[in-house]
């Protein structure tokens, strides 16, 4: 199972960037899809989550501002980010829980992470 994200760079603020994510391999089901970021010196933050069954959960200090979707068809997450901040500035990662074929318990898996800077 590999995820692969796409989409980051380098935007002044109030700027929009979307991210975008690929789930791909030997995947049973997903139950949920997320992004997270982590920024120097700063633990892995959640910033937003969409579950197999369409709900999502955001950060307070994204909410309004970034919207996460999902295509089931295709295993792919997006989170549309507008109206960035200097302090978004972070390396996002996608993440999944989701149950590989031949296995009995779902687990979590990462994307190698790609770099937002937001300038002021």
């Amino acid at each position: 199972v590999h995820l692969v994200e796409s989409g980051g760079g380098l935007v002044h603020a109030g700027g929009s960037l979307r991210l975008s994510c690929a789930a791909s391999g030997s995947i049973y089901s997903i139950v949920a899809m997320a992004w997270y970021r982590q920024a120097p010196g700063k633990q892995r933050e959640l910033v937003a989550r969409v579950r197999s069954g369409g709900s999502t959960d955001y950060a307070d200090s994204v909410k309004g501002r970034f919207t996460i979707s999902r295509d089931v068809t295709k295993n792919t997450v997006d989170l549309q980010m507008t109206s960035l901040k200097p302090e978004d500035t972070a390396v996002y990662y996608c993440n999944s829980d989701l149950l590989p074929r031949r296995s009995w318990a779902p687990a979590a898996y990462w994307g190698q992470g790609t770099q937002v800077t937001v300038s002021s």
